[in-house]
């Protein structure tokens, strides 16, 4: 299964031409989209051209069912929005398409990308088991090779659990970084998009299409690597722990500094402001659904609305000011490294379709507005993969890449 960048090196040397590689994502869907169900719509007309320039020129992509696209409908996995077709792109979309990308269909979530009803999508590593969520077509299409690159989105663990389960590679770039413009909130402040590929060079090939203001990152002849647990530790299973055990093995073998550090004080609260927030802005992101289809909306989703947390204004407030100055502190901490390990997911995918898993590890990244990796390699008791995560600094999302694609090799190479 070709990446992108493999493509678009065979198109140009003259050795294939972007007619062929879709036509290989139509294979690829032809062979696993009956089980899988990666996709809410595929484009069954698509004809890919092989002129013109661009970053993904000729590069098929899927592009996540909350995110508008022009010609193919988006119904966010609501029966609210059966047939809904959006006037114009979301403006991620728009960019990519300037920049030469195909979107060759919708992929499945997660109800609205937050609480509602779940995608019949599965994991293609075994079928029983979740693919995660709420970007679980994104994976899937990934991971099969139906898609080179997906759009996705996260607001807590959306987009680096289901990567991580599914065994691809993805970014959640520093929030705001990305246009939101066309995305159906949940939580503005946390809403982040994001995307998923097979490689690294993909990623940051996409990174690029959306001009990034950081310079071309130089990396050090010795990185430095913090392995940060994470106050959560206990929630990480074995098969998470033997990854990132492996992969500090890895590093020190190729003569990086790997050096265990602790947060700062008080970081145990971190997922807790940012749920906090989530759900207390999810209620003003439901309320027109809930005020037109108080029937229609699924229960989950009115509960934000109607505020059955009973999260208080004083509580939102205090979650607000705890992230804002937890985010150059938790960077103060971070001054000296190149980039910090740390888990991507308690451990392989759960059994069962009826949870897309626990975002334990990615929560207080999404609040915090910091860029993620997370990277395939590893395998758990199951058979099924477990990533893992390296984190950055706001707006270092190119050095990070940087940083990730030197793990990648090197986790390649063992």
């Amino acid at each position: 299964m070709s990446t992108a960048s493999d493509l678009l090196r065979r198109v140009q040397g003259g050795e294939a031409s972007a007619s062929d590689y879709l036509g290989e994502c139509r294979v690829a869907i032809q062979k696993y989209e009956p089980d899988v169900c990666a996709f809410a719509v595929v484009d069954r007309d698509l004809r890919a051209a092989d002129t013109g320039q661009g970053l993904l020129q000729g590069v098929p992509i899927g592009v996540k069912d909350v995110i508008e696209t022009e010609g193919l409908p988006t119904e966010f996995n609501s029966p609210l929005y059966l047939e809904h077709r959006a006037a114009r792109d979301a403006a991620c979309v728009a960019v990519l398409r300037a920049e030469g990308a195909f979107v060759l269909g919708k992929t499945a979530t997660v109800e609205f990308a937050s609480l509602g009803r779940l995608p019949a999508t599965k994991n293609p590593y075994n079928l029983a088991h979740t693919p995660g969520g709420t970007s679980s077509g994104s994976a899937a299409a990934v991971a099969t090779g139906m898609v080179p690159i997906a759009l996705a989105t996260q607001t807590g663990g959306s987009t680096i659990r289901p990567a991580s389960f599914c065994g691809v590679a993805a970014l959640k770039p520093t929030w705001g970084l990305v246009p939101v413009e066309g995305l159906k909130p949940y939580a503005a402040s946390l809403d982040t998009i994001t995307w998923m590929a097979r490689s690294v060079e993909d990623l940051e090939r996409v990174l690029r299409c959306f001009r990034p203001i950081e310079p071309e990152p130089d990396l050090p002849e010795t990185l430095r690597i913090g392995f940060y647990r994470t106050a959560y530790w206990d929630h990480a299973e074995t098969a998470t722990r033997e990854a990132l055990r492996s992969t500090i093995e890895i590093l020190e073998a190729h003569g990086a500094v790997v050096e265990t550090i602790d947060g700062p004080e008080n970081d145990s609260n971190l997922n807790r402001a940012q749920d906090t927030i989530m759900h207390a802005e999810g209620r003003p992101a439901y309320l027109a659904e809930y005020l037109q289809w108080p029937d229609g909306l699924h229960s989950n989703l009115r509960d934000e609305v109607e505020n059955r947390m009973q999260i208080s204004a004083a509580q939102l407030v205090d979650a607000y000011d705890y992230l804002a100055t937890m985010r150059p502190e938790m960077e103060r901490h971070m001054s000296g490294f190149d980039a910090w390990l740390t888990p991507a997911v308690p451990g392989e995918a759960p059994l069962g379709l009826e949870s897309t898993g626990d975002a334990v590890f990615n929560r207080l990244w999404t609040g915090l507005h910091m860029p993620c990796v997370t990277l395939p390699g590893f395998r758990g008791p199951e058979n099924l993969p477990v990533g893992i995560q390296l984190v950055a600094p706001r707006f270092r999302d190119r050095h990070l890449l940087a940083v990730a694609g030197f793990v990648e090799a090197l986790i390649r190479a063992a």
